[in-house]
């Protein structure tokens, strides 16, 4: 199905900028009602990839919030299996479920518009005890990572890469769905910060990297793996690690494409309705 304003979709940012905004006499062009059947499972996961398991480990860091925003920080934590477990708790991670007449929903540690969680989240690091180095995409429901390929990553550090799911916010909001899918990048780049500073290190865009690049270093550009599955567009790549050896990308992205990839992303709705300006606003943003 297709849906939207009459005319072709945005051409510029602008452009989408006047065509998604509400008005003083109308709303935005949105889906009208919620098709609560077809509702997007939260939750995205890669069938047949190796899990890990990570130990539930926040309730023992020391540093508190005030600490963090006083700038009063701990020494760098050691990059091991327990300290990029807090990392991803305390940026990802449930911070509850709530329940009501029979409805079951999950909280998250970074805040999301409409509490629909476009973001997703993924780690590749180094080997280190107990986690094979290569790359990782955290499943927050079960606060555990899905190795999706095997590589000697980065070394001095780790990277984490943010993408987002467009159709987990147009269910609701339409074609606005792009606006706030920026929205909640924002907001789990800052929640990546603040969960490095709690734990003594510092989180760096890493500003070089282009879409192309990212979605090939994040195996989001794997077709046969995304085969029926809503695609991920790649938002952001952030480094945690040594300052003064910031990672050759072109070289971790060569990397990948030697490795041997597992699991197949899971389909979140059974329909789905096109947004076309979405998709215009998307190919006019990608970064060179």
């Amino acid at each position: 199905m297709k849906s939207g304003l009459e005319g072709p979709p945005s051409a510029s940012p602008v452009d989408y900028h006047e065509r998604s905004k509400h008005r003083l006499r109308a709303y935005a062009p949105g889906p009208g009602r919620l098709d609560w059947a077809n509702q997007p499972d939260p939750f995205r996961t890669f069938e047949g990839a190796p899990r890990f398991q990570l130990p539930l480990a926040a309730d023992g860091l020391a540093t508190r919030y005030r600490d963090v925003r006083a700038g009063v920080l701990p020494q760098p934590a050691p990059v091991d299996v327990k300290s990029v477990a807090i990392l991803f708790e305390l940026a990802f991670g449930l911070s509850a479920w709530k329940s009501f007449s029979g409805n079951r929903w999950a909280l998250r540690c970074n805040p999301s518009s409409g509490n629909l969680h476009p973001t997703e989240a993924y780690l590749l690091c180094a080997a280190m005890p107990q986690l094979p180095g290569g790359l990782y995409h955290y499943v927050s429901r079960d606060h555990a990572l899905e190795q999706r390929a095997a590589t000697a990553g980065p070394a001095r550090g780790f990277l984490v890469g943010i993408s987002s799911i467009h159709w987990r916010e147009a269910w609701k909001y339409g074609m606005r769905a792009w606006r706030y899918c920026q929205h909640d990048c924002g907001h789990a780049i800052a929640a990546v910060a603040y969960a490095a500073a709690a734990l003594g290190w510092q989180a760096r865009m890493v500003s070089s990297v282009s879409d192309e690049s990212l979605a090939a270093l994040l195996g989001l550009d794997r077709g046969d793996d995304f085969a029926g599955a809503e695609d991920e567009a790649p938002d952001a790549l952030l480094w945690i690690g040594d300052p003064e050896s910031l990672p050759d990308v072109e070289r971790l992205r060569h990397e990948m494409g030697d490795a041997v990839w597992k699991g197949r992303a899971n389909r979140l709705s059974s329909e789905h309705v096109e947004w076309p300006d979405i998709d215009a606003v998307q190919r006019a943003t990608v970064k060179e």
